[in-house]
């Protein structure tokens, strides 16, 4: 897989796990039958919210690094032009 496909994904994934978060907030803040359902409810909503975050955090330090590793590539592309 090439860095673009995988940076792609990657993405996609992130913003799978945004909108897990935000699904577990709503759940929790606005949702009238989670609240009713009591502890199993709670842990519904928790449950979203953590596997957003289980998805979203690691996706960004991955894209980070290869931003980085990017970044070196073309600084040493540039450091060995001919001036």
């Amino acid at each position: 897989m090439s860095d673009n496909k995988i940076i792609r994904l990657l993405k996609r994934v992130m913003v799978l796990g945004i909108l897990l978060i935000l699904t577990g907030i709503y759940l929790h803040m606005y949702e009238p039958r989670i609240e009713a359902m009591g502890v199993t409810g709670i842990l519904i909503s928790a449950g979203c919210v953590a596997f957003g975050m289980i998805l979203s955090l690691p996706t960004k330090i991955f894209i980070t690094f290869l931003l980085v590793k990017r970044e070196a590539n073309m600084a040493n592309t540039k450091a060995n032009l001919p001036k």
